[in-house]
């Protein structure tokens, strides 16, 4: 074959850094100096696999220039909700640039642009030649350079996308992928597009009448469509023209970059061996090396196009047909105990929508099956709701065993959705806890560290920070599915660790396997079921309390003899301190006078203005964090609220609560007792209240045998356990009025 049919190789360097990182984090990989290798090796093996592959090739490397493009210029908002770059990322950046160099393969960096507008210019220059080209990138938006003889290859996943490939995906040729991306926009790119149009009805409107410039020529024959919102929608993409213009400038990759090299000085590979073997004897790539020196070149090794390292072996999998998802039912329906976990858009367990499930059978065996990944360019997945019809009998049965880690989040959230889970015989998080509850927190990625010695790969990791953070629906499949995969098969290698410590410690087994696994399906119907809360009743305490405060802060001023800040602490010291006279306490660790709660506790007993100031603090809490607060809280689907118990959370294995925190709800004060009056239940039963009684009191009783701390009370007896026994300060237990006699004092015997 002549040099000219051989394919011209472009490589999105750019997009192999990204997705060999998150491909390689759960392997923690590294040198024995601790410098991060793991995309330094999974992208040397991706290269070396294009290499067989194409062994005749010219072959180029492009990487995203540092600094702003002419997009940021466009729009300042472009790609705003991308994250970082992870640091141990950074500083494998340019030992792969060594290494591609090193290989012989052409590097490629141009100022002022993306990597996919240099692949975009090359890729018009060969197609005006006629040369073939196959762009090597996980990257979709590519999609709108496919032609006859433009392929786009992922090498992590093996598949090519022609232009056939193209339209099968995406439901219209390559030619109008810039415009779907102008109308419904990119989240990932922070591409606004136009509003209300999501991907249905930007395909109906390509389908239908054509790109972008056809639109607006014909806006009168929208309204004929046949999707809904049609007769709305011409006027709907007037008023928003500029954004769809916007957007597809934002979208399209330019194809007429002034470049530093023609395409036909694009040289085939001539790797540097000398170079090659330094440079892998760096990073401690032995296998590698011991190839070059034997003489085999950059062949590369089978098996390696695999995006995971050798050094912890593992077969995640996408489920994405039916077939695929009938033989992992059937591993399933077979496996002695498999792992379990969900990917949702949400902690609140109450506003999660499901996104997928992953499963684990074996260690390194595992599977993400996605069902409402809705990002641009997202794969076709199965139906949610026929899926879960068909898992919910081995969901639901107690005879088919299952683990997860912090379950009971997974198990409210597949309620939502109509199935109760059962046969959950073991947590991670409680097996931790168990063993030690004091050996730090109980998170899966700490406890993959702690036990198995693994970096696992955070959230944040693939899904940004703070208000630009994605939701994982937004996250895209190449990067969520090892992510989802990866976290049950880390929850199955943490459940047989650390089921070989707890077999040595009889006593904790039991503990685990009669009180902690026990009550996780219990938790999970007290936290679905919900407390209600009378809103009205809140709301008018809230306005008294806001009175109330106002006559407080009036009484202040007059004490102080001028207006000042309640609540700023260096505006209350010039008051007391300077202007009052009042002797200073206690200082601050920088040597300020002290306001802190103890200190006007103190002062109160001699001078007016501090006891004010205690009790405006006092009903400014309560208004902050329950008046005003609990009724944003309540649920709008039940007219509950629902907080979060937690097993795992306290050394002294009682619960705790969060979001809102029940167990603290305040007693001693009249105004705090007004907000427990809030909490109501329906009718024809009771709420009721148990707590320990008393039991640091008890526990004197009993070391001093004083016969008056002896006598008894009359109290009811409650066994919930051998041993750890805990209750909820503020529990929701249903008692029919007519069924039992609540004495003042309920304890625990």
């Amino acid at each position: 074959m002549s040099e000219q049919h051989h394919p011209i190789i472009l490589v999105d360097g750019s997009s192999y850094l990204y997705r060999a990182f998150f491909a390689s984090q759960q392997a923690n990989l590294s040198t024995r100096d601790g410098f991060p290798t793991g995309a330094v090796r999974v992208v040397t093996s991706m290269l070396r696999s294009l290499l067989k592959q194409y062994p005749h090739s010219p072959v180029t490397v492009i990487f995203d220039a540092k600094g702003k493009t002419f997009r940021d210029e466009l729009f300042a908002e472009y790609k705003a909700h991308r994250p970082s770059m992870p640091d141990d990322l950074r500083l494998q950046v340019e030992p792969i640039h060594k290494i591609v160099r090193a290989m012989g393969i052409e590097l490629l960096v141009e100022d002022g642009v993306e990597a996919d507008d240099v692949i975009g210019t090359l890729a018009r220059e060969a197609t005006e030649k006629q040369r073939p080209v196959i762009i090597s990138t996980g990257d979709k938006d590519m999609a709108q350079l496919v032609n006859e003889y433009v392929t786009l290859i992922n090498t992590m996943t093996d598949t090519r996308m022609d232009v056939a490939g193209v339209k099968e995906k995406f439901g219209i040729p390559p030619e109008l992928v810039i415009d779907l991306l102008a109308l419904q926009g990119d989240k990932v790119d922070n591409i606004p597009g136009v509003p209300g149009v999501g991907g249905k009805t930007a395909l109906a409107l390509l389908q239908g009448i054509g790109g972008i410039q056809a639109l607006y020529q014909n806006l009168e024959q929208i309204a004929d469509l046949p999707f809904r919102g049609a007769k709305s929608m011409a006027a709907k993409l007037e008023a928003h023209r500029k954004e769809a213009e916007l957007s597809y400038l934002l979208a399209t990759i330019k194809t007429d970059v002034p470049l530093h090299i023609k395409l036909e000085d694009i040289p085939c590979p001539k790797p540097d061996t000398a170079a090659l073997i330094a440079l892998f004897r760096e990073f401690e790539f032995r296998s590698w090396i011991e190839e070059l020196e034997a003489g085999d070149g950059v062949a590369a090794v089978a098996d390696e196009t695999q995006p995971q390292p050798p050094a912890l072996e593992t077969d995640y999998q996408v489920i994405l047909s039916w077939d695929e998802l009938d033989s992992w039912l059937a591993r399933l329906q077979t496996a002695e105990l498999f792992a379990l976990d969900t990917e949702t858009t949400s902690l609140n367990y109450m506003e999660a929508e499901l996104v997928g499930l992953s499963f684990a059978v074996q260690p390194g065996e595992a599977a993400y099956l996605p069902l409402a990944h809705d990002y641009v360019g997202a794969p076709d997945q199965l139906d949610r709701n026929q899926v879960l019809e068909r898992f919910k009998s081995l969901l639901e049965d107690p005879q088919r065993p299952k683990v997860g880690q912090h379950i009971k989040y997974d198990m409210n959230v597949l309620a939502r959705y109509g199935i109760k889970l059962q046969g959950v015989v073991a947590d991670t998080m409680l097996e931790s806890y168990v063993l030690n509850s004091t050996a730090g927190r109980h998170d899966m990625d700490s406890l993959a560290d702690r036990y198995l010695g693994l970096k696992t790969t955070s959230f944040e990791d693939i899904a940004g920070k703070g208000k630009n953070q994605l939701t994982f629906n937004q996250v895209d499949l190449d990067i969520a599915a090892p992510y989802a995969a990866e976290d049950a098969d880390i929850t199955l290698r943490l459940h047989l660790k650390m089921t070989e410590q707890l077999a040595q410690q009889e006593r904790l087994v039991g503990l685990l396997n009669t009180l902690e696994v026990p009550l996780i399906p219990v938790l999970a119907k007290i936290e679905r079921n919900g407390a209600r809360v009378d809103a009205t009743l809140l709301s008018r305490h809230s306005r008294e309390l806001e009175i109330r405060l106002k006559e407080l802060e009036q009484q202040a001023f007059e004490l102080a003899g001028e207006p000042f800040n309640l609540g700023s602490p260096k505006q209350l010291q010039v008051i007391l301190f300077e202007k009052q006279g009042i002797p200073v306490r206690k200082k601050t660790p920088k040597g300020a006078p002290s306001t802190a709660e103890e200190v006007l506790q103190e002062l109160a007993l001699d001078y007016p203005l501090p006891k004010v100031i205690i009790e405006h603090r006092g009903l400014s809490k309560l208004k902050s964090t329950y008046t005003d607060k609990l009724p944003q809280m309540i649920n709008p689907g039940t007219g509950r609220i629902h907080t979060s118990y937690h097993q795992a959370v306290t050394a002294t294995g009682r619960l705790s609560s969060s979001d809102p925190n029940l167990q603290n709800i305040p007693i001693r004060t009249q105004e705090g007792r007004r907000i427990r009056q809030a909490f109501v239940a329906p009718e024809g039963y009771r709420i009721v209240a148990a707590d320990y009684s008393q039991i640091e009191l008890r526990i004197m009783a009993h070391l001093s045998g004083d016969e008056a701390c002896c006598r008894p009370l009359p109290r009811v007896k409650i066994s919930i356990g051998q041993r750890r026994r805990r209750f909820l300060a503020l529990s929701w237990i249903r008692l029919p009025v007519s069924s039992v006699a609540v004495p003042k004092r309920l304890t625990l015997g």
